[in-house]
């Protein structure tokens, strides 16, 4: 990728765009510190139940004279544990619905204001993405979950992976089956350079286990991702064609027809 030159950059939108170009640093850190101060505020949201769940039964719980009261207990802190995961699936779409965070395709510097939905979106998925959404993936609550966080989803879709970034501009056609530990996000970026642009999956294509899409592909209908493709910004998969590969390319019906006829069980005829 070419050097980001600053006259690259997108003409500013308003005083704000221009601080944060101006004072990079400053504008990072006060980035980080309003991330911890969402995050903290909407894992103590979720813990409200919780906490109102070991109160009104903690204290009788804690009275028993018996054995039983250390097993209950734990039941107890586990329950809590469960129900403050699924709080919060219901706090964190709604601070990214009152929040700046509708993402748009953006080409520019990462210190720009086009940047801060891209940042507060995906820090507040991430806060479910690597504590609870494992717990709820392939599940119709997970696909709830990314439903509310802006994902679009097609009837039928079968999601085996937590593996996204930037959910609100991933669209999944019908059938769409999803591969577990599948990697898709939305964006990319490097010497300076941040490109946001959207990943649309057609209906009935398959992504196969661990593969990596990134911003800017297009899969057709009913195509087929192998197991740990890799396709690079600017992908175009036609309908049904099959591809693999790092980076991943194209895999004609003569080498797929070649290639199993070399797996054990399988003559050159099959």
């Amino acid at each position: 990728m070419k050097f980001f030159d600053e006259k690259d950059n997108p003409t500013p939108t308003g005083a704000v765009d221009r601080f944060i170009r101006r004072f990079s640093g400053v504008s990072y850190a006060l980035a980080v510190i309003v991330v911890y101060v969402m995050a903290a505020s909407a894992l103590g949201l979720a813990l409200v139940p919780s906490l109102l769940l070991v109160n009104a039964t903690g204290p009788r719980l804690w009275s028993w004279d018996s054995w039983l009261r250390w097993p209950a207990l734990g039941v107890l802190g586990g329950s809590g544990l469960f129900l403050a995961g699924f709080a919060l699936l219901i706090v964190v779409p709604i601070y990214n619905l009152l929040l700046p965070t509708r993402l748009r395709p953006f080409d520019g510097g990462y210190f720009t204001v086009a940047a801060v939905p891209w940042y507060l979106h995906n820090a507040l998925f991430y806060l479910v993405r690597f504590t609870f959404l494992p717990f709820v993936t392939m599940t119709p609550i997970g696909t709830l979950f990314l439903q509310a966080m802006g994902m679009k989803l097609g009837r039928r879709v079968r999601i085996s992976s937590e593996n996204f970034s930037d959910p609100s501009m991933i669209t999944l056609g019908d059938d769409v089956v999803i591969g577990g530990s599948a990697t898709l996000f939305c964006h990319y970026g490097g010497a300076g350079r941040l490109v946001i642009a959207p990943v649309v999956v057609g209906d009935r294509a398959t992504i196969g286990e661990k593969a990596t899409v990134m911003g800017d592909v297009i899969i057709g209908e009913g195509a087929t991702i192998m197991a740990h493709a890799v396709l690079l910004p600017g992908t175009r998969v036609g309908a049904r064609e099959r591809w693999g590969g790092v980076p991943s390319r194209r895999i004609t019906a003569e080498e797929w027809r070649d290639y199993k006829a070399t797996l054990p069980g399988t003559g050159a005829g099959s």
